[in-house]
């Protein structure tokens, strides 16, 4: 194809930038973790497993563990942050008034945020024995 038939303009030739004005950047960040939690969450599930049965005073040792810790928040981290993303592609997509995009936008940024929070205060509370 020659760079004669091309529809884009010689702008967004230059920026990169598609359709959507954002480039490829959120489409890579899904990607990327979606890849980190494969293992995160596998990782989550047997640290969860590993838990079954055990005393209140036995998981809190075990999330009291540095690396389990590191794990959980990662896994929190990483997902709210992903849910953060393919909620955003859906709200680009399917809402169509530009006030409420920005709103909707502005909510799951936020929704996102406080969730990971949460998540990371309960293991950190949990972890230091709080």
């Amino acid at each position: 194809m020659s760079s004669q038939s091309s529809m884009r303009t010689p702008l967004g030739k230059v920026r990169g930038l598609g359709a959507a004005k954002g480039g490829a950047t959120a489409f890579w960040l899904e990607r990327i973790t979606a890849v980190a939690l494969l293992p995160l969450t596998l990782a989550f599930v047997v640290i969860v497993l590993s838990l079954r049965g055990a005393t209140y005073l036995e998981a809190v040792a075990t999330l009291s563990n540095p690396l389990v810790a590191i794990v959980m928040i990662a896994t929190v981290v990483t997902t709210a942050w992903h849910m953060k993303l393919g909620m955003a592609v859906i709200i680009e997509d399917y809402v169509h008034g530009e006030v409420l995009r920005i709103v909707s936008l502005m909510a799951n940024s936020f929704f996102s945020a406080l969730i990971g929070l949460a998540g990371v205060f309960a293991i950190l509370k949990i972890a230091f024995g709080g």
